[in-house]
């Protein structure tokens, strides 16, 4: 059987190296010990900045590439924020799955569901943050976290979040696809073609 996907062979491969990378991240993060007080930071931290370099040139390219795709999720799907057209069709859509899920039925999969067009801009903007701050840790070449301030600050605090996102998208997309019509291979799958409608 062959497997269709409205997404490109550039955005399958920049969504699994990002979601590498942010699984790395989070992993490392559960063990490290940064650089403070004159001691080098531990070999979990060194992996973390490494990663989170390769997160944030992953995170660039994904923004790029966003920008340029003709096949995909628009980025007025992704940002409906100033547009009173996007975010009323974010608002009924919101509104459909909640009443679905009251009825203990998920919705059915849209390509490009405003919901989760949202939720996906959400979560690309929550990495976005926290590639930049660590690299602005990284390269201000400050002795400890504490020293890097604000940026330090916003890092640590939406670290969490971005555990719930990665959890909860898993999920959400493991439940799409056994209770609703959606393949998670056609996103995985390198060998899926692009349908272009």
């Amino acid at each position: 059987m062959t497997i269709t996907t409205r997404h490109t062979h550039l955005t399958r491969i920049l969504h699994g190296l990002l979601a590498i990378a942010i699984i790395v991240q989070l992993g490392s993060s559960l063990g490290m010990s940064p650089a403070e007080d004159g001691h080098a930071g531990n070999t979990l931290f060194g992996a973390h900045e490494v990663a989170g370099l390769a997160s944030f040139a992953l995170v660039l390219a994904f923004w790029i590439w966003a920008m340029l795709r003709r096949v995909g999720t628009p980025l007025g799907v992704m940002f409906p924020w100033l547009s009173a057209a996007r975010l009323s069709a974010l608002w009924g859509d919101s509104l459909h799955h909640l009443k679905m899920l009251g009825r203990l039925r998920m919705p059915e999969h849209q390509d490009d569901g405003p919901l989760a067009g949202a939720i996906h801009g959400l979560g690309l903007s929550l990495v976005t943050v926290m590639a930049a701050t660590g690299s602005y840790y990284y390269f201000s070449g400050a002795e400890s976290p504490e020293a890097a301030g604000l940026p330090m600050l916003i890092h640590v605090t939406l670290g969490n979040l971005v555990w719930v996102y990665l959890l909860g998208h898993a999920a959400m997309g493991l439940l799409a696809h056994l209770a609703t019509g959606f393949d998670l291979r056609s996103m995985w799958s390198l060998s899926a073609r692009v349908r272009r409608n």
